[in-house]
């Protein structure tokens, strides 16, 4: 039988990757949020807008519409209905992930758009799927952040606010 062995590490490179992950350590949780925040706004925001008639603020379009019971197909819910339901999740979840206003509901609710997105729509297309719902979930997980009207509530409230 053939023992393997492996070499000690190397203590100098040892040290640089202990103060590399040092350094990521110090990257604070509200950046990461406000980054993902404004990600998930970018995406599902405009998203929204393509489908609302020209020269209104959420009149859905017959074009929406046509998508729904040509393209999109979704199972259990008629093509206006959730035509209607895409326009308001993407419009109200995205509103308030960017401002931080109960920021873990509207990270659920569009990790709940992108999964149907993912699953019924367009199931090929994970690679784009996939960090908007790594962006939603760490919402969901970890709040807003600092600079977000969550914390800014629970500061006025005199609540505790944890930022992982």
């Amino acid at each position: 039988m053939t023992r393997t062995t492996f070499a000690s590490p190397d203590p100098a490179s040892a040290g640089l990757v202990d103060r590399l992950i040092g350094l990521f350590a110090l990257i604070p949780h509200w950046l990461i949020a406000l980054i993902a925040r404004i990600a998930l706004f970018r995406v599902f925001w405009w998203s929204a807008r393509t489908k609302v008639a020209d020269g209104t603020l959420f009149s859905l379009s017959d074009s929406a519409v046509y998508l729904f019971q040509e393209e999109y197909k979704l199972p259990l819910l008629p093509p206006e209905l959730a035509a209607h339901l895409a326009l308001l999740g993407e419009s109200v979840f995205s509103i308030l992930v960017l401002v931080g206003l109960a920021t873990r509901l509207g990270g659920l609710g569009l990790f709940g758009m992108a999964l149907v997105i993912q699953l019924f729509v367009y199931p090929d297309h994970y690679n784009e799927h996939l960090p908007w719902m790594v962006c939603a979930l760490y919402l969901a997980k970890f709040g807003g952040g600092f600079f977000s009207l969550d914390a800014l509530i629970a500061r006025w409230t005199g609540r505790k606010v944890s930022f992982a």
